[in-house]
Formats: structure tokens, sequence, C-alpha cells
């Protein structure tokens, strides 16, 4: 699973630097997650640290883009070994 920031979003900025796969970036609107590098922190921490530190609860589990947590240990190993990188 990929995560997703809803549109209930306050811009705070503060998942971002959280992130270790740099999958957070600025949208034009609210804060997105590229679902090509989110790994739900698998392979890094227990938790997404992104999820842990929203100050509004706005980010969930992305309904279209569902992966197993062996899948995202896959991503994980695979964006480590430098592929996919943007």
């Amino acid at each position: 699973m990929a995560l997703l920031i809803t549109d209930e979003c306050i811009n705070c900025d503060v998942c971002e630097p959280e992130c270790p796969n740099s999958a957070i970036s600025e949208g034009p609107e609210i804060f997105e997650i590229n679902t090509d590098r989110c790994t739900e922190c698998v392979g890094h921490y227990e938790t997404p640290q992104c999820v842990a530190v929203c100050p509004v609860d706005c980010i969930i589990i992305h309904p279209e883009h569902v992966e197993s947590r062996e899948m995202l240990l896959r991503k994980y190993h695979r964006l480590v070994a430098g592929e996919g990188r943007e």
C-alpha cells in the first residue's frame, strides 16, 4: 500500500522531511506522495513517519495502490539499490 495525503492537509510541511524515501513533495495545492517511492516506511521504520507526525491525520492508505508488506519491502530494496531514482 502506498499512502495518500487527503485534501484535509494544512500544508504544515512536517511530513516531507520525515520521509526516508523522498516520496513527499509540495503539490499545487497540498503535499503529495509519490506512490512509486512510498513504502510506508517499510525497511526503515516500524510505522509510517509521515502519519506519526501529521497534526491533522490527513494521511491514509491509498485505495488505488494496495501493496502487501512483501511488495513494499521489494520496493524499498529497489529504492535503496538506486533503481527508480528520479
